[in-house]
């Protein structure tokens, strides 16, 4: 999930890495980090911490900062604008960029209008999925213009407001109804969806998502339940899973997940995502992508690595005599993650997942 985090002592808008950084130099990415955390100003962090119900502080917001703060003109595309939090730096850190903000929810896209107006001309803020990526410079033609499309963000998940919101039925903490939908003016329900899968299938979603061997029971005994509620879903998992049984954590957690992900179309519209930047990005642009659970980032990680071979099967040994071309280059072959200081401010942060790829000219 997304994940909020307190505003750490020193914040701010950031200046980030020049495109042409030595990709392999973990060490001195870190050092470049803790420069620009320092250099956040007081103003900023201020305007972050605005009370409106879909603000927040997005995770590893230095880090995401630092790698859009020195793009050349043109369009950054925030594939998942949420409250707009990592956009307001991006965009407060790079006078040279125009930010076009995509979200399919009403409510985020709201919060986001208001957080970045200052702005003005610079954003557009628009409905839609991440997944539509492909074809914004025909939907938003006006505002993309012929400019290039020199970074693309996505911070994939549930945010936090939308989980703490038990209307929205993302939540096993509150009785709601069990909705699930980002844009809540369509598409099936998690209760709908529930009603077309038989248990066979309601197992190997479960099992997709991390459930082990009690995925089957979880199946029968929410299909013969047919929840409308969170309570009623979280009471057909406690009753098909044996205390003693029973992870850390909440036992409804990885079943939550795999109705959420599935209501939303998440990894089908991930897949369109990745393929619709590496598509549109400029060469030398980069493409920012977080994740918070296994599925996702193990889809981040395949694409990109393919990306950055250019699909090239060849024995290592042998080195590449297919002549394949990479599309990437590489941050690194791990993710980045939020540092001890950031979890201990905010738990959600310990999921965060963060990939960058810069796209090679052709």
């Amino acid at each position: 999930m997304k994940g909020d985090v307190v505003p750490p002592a020193r914040c701010s808008v950031l200046t980030m890495r020049s495109l042409a950084i030595d990709t392999h130099s973990d060490t001195s990415s870190t050092r470049r980090s803790g420069q620009l955390t320092r250099e956040i100003s007081s103003e900023s962090i201020e305007r972050l911490q605005m009370a409106n119900n879909f603000a927040h502080i997005p995770v590893l917001a230095s880090e995401v900062t630092d790698f859009f703060a020195h793009l050349p003109v043109g369009v950054v595309v925030d594939a998942t604008l949420g409250g707009g939090g990592h956009a307001e730096l991006i965009l407060s850190a790079n006078p040279n960029v125009r930010l076009l903000g995509i979200d399919r929810d009403a409510v985020a896209r709201s919060a986001a209008s208001s957080r970045l107006a200052r702005f003005g001309e610079r954003v557009r803020v628009s409905a839609g999925t991440f997944g539509e990526l492909r074809d914004i410079r025909e939907n938003a033609a006006d505002f993309v213009g012929t400019d290039p499309i020199v970074g693309v963000l996505a911070d994939l998940g549930v945010s936090s407001p939308q989980l703490d919101d038990p209307t929205r039925g993302f939540s096993f903490r509150e009785d709601a109804p069990l909705d699930m939908r980002m844009d809540s003016s369509t598409g099936f329900t998690a209760a709908e969806l529930i009603t077309t899968l038989d248990a066979r299938e309601l197992t190997q979603l479960l099992r997709e998502h991390g459930e082990g061997r009690f995925a089957p029971a979880i199946a029968r005994a929410v299909i013969a339940t047919a929840p409308q509620t969170t309570g009623e879903l979280v009471a057909a998992v406690e009753r098909a899973v044996p205390m003693g049984a029973r992870r850390r954590g909440h036992v409804a957690t990885r079943v939550f997940q795999a109705l959420r992900v599935r209501v939303n179309d998440e990894e089908g519209q991930l897949e369109a995502m990745l393929s619709g930047a590496l598509d549109l990005l400029a060469p030398e642009g980069v493409l920012v992508v977080i994740s918070y659970h296994s599925g996702e980032d193990k889809v981040v990680k395949a694409q990109l690595a393919t990306a950055a071979t250019g699909g090239c099967t060849c024995p290592v040994a042998l080195g590449c005599v297919c002549g394949a071309v990479p599309r990437v280059r590489l941050l690194k072959a791990s993710a980045i993650m939020a540092s001890d200081e950031e979890i201990a401010q905010n738990p959600r942060a310990r999921s965060a997942r963060l990939r960058v790829a810069w796209k090679v000219p052709a």
